[in-house]
Order: C-alpha cells, then structure tokens, then sequence
C-alpha cells in the first residue's frame, strides 16, 4: 500500500515525537541534508562513475540513500510546519506555468 506525503509527515512526526530532543534545529538539519546529498553523490559516482568502490566499503545503495534525503526533508518540513503535499502543489504549479515551454515535449500521437 503506497503512502501519500501527509501519512510519511505523520509517520516521521510520530517517530520523532517519542524522544525528548525532537527535531534538530533548522541549521542541523540542513547539515544533516547536506551530508545525505553527500552520499548519494557518492553511490551514483560507484554506480555511474569512475570512481569504483572500495572491497571493504559499506554496501549502501542509491535507494537507502534516497530514503534517507526523504526522511531528513519530512523532518526539516515537520519542524517547520511546512506540508509537503502543498509544497509538491506549488512547485508543480511552477513548473506548468512559468516553465511550461522550457522543454522539447514529446509527440501525443
């Protein structure tokens, strides 16, 4: 069963919600996304690059990767109260006006 963004905020809400720290601050987790884009610049370069991975490199994956720059941005969005699918919605909006003809579209025939 897929989840839509406002079960994930709640999901990752109620995770959080069980310990006294909570959220880090906005600065932290921006840190903390930083160093996730990090390393899935790191997967895709072993996967797509030159730069092969080491034997006895940890066995991460772009996927786990993903799912971890996912998390921290349901984080960084819940402590800041901001919800994603609103977000998803204004950006989509974005891009079908203001970049509506940015790009070659395909034929519809």
């Amino acid at each position: 069963m897929e989840k839509s963004l406002d079960e994930i905020q709640r999901e990752v809400d109620q995770y959080i919600s069980q310990f006294k720290e909570g959220y880090f601050s906005p600065l932290a987790m921006l840190a903390r996304m930083s160093e996730e884009v990090g390393e899935l610049a790191r997967e895709v370069n072993h996967s797509f690059g030159e730069k092969p991975k080491k034997a006895d490199e940890a066995d991460n994956s772009i996927e786990l990767e993903l799912g971890d720059i996912l998390f921290i941005t349901v984080c960084f969005a819940n402590s800041l109260g901001i919800n994603l699918t609103e977000a998803h919605d204004k950006v989509m909006h974005k891009f079908n006006t203001r970049d509506a003809n940015r790009w070659t579209k395909k034929d519809t025939d």
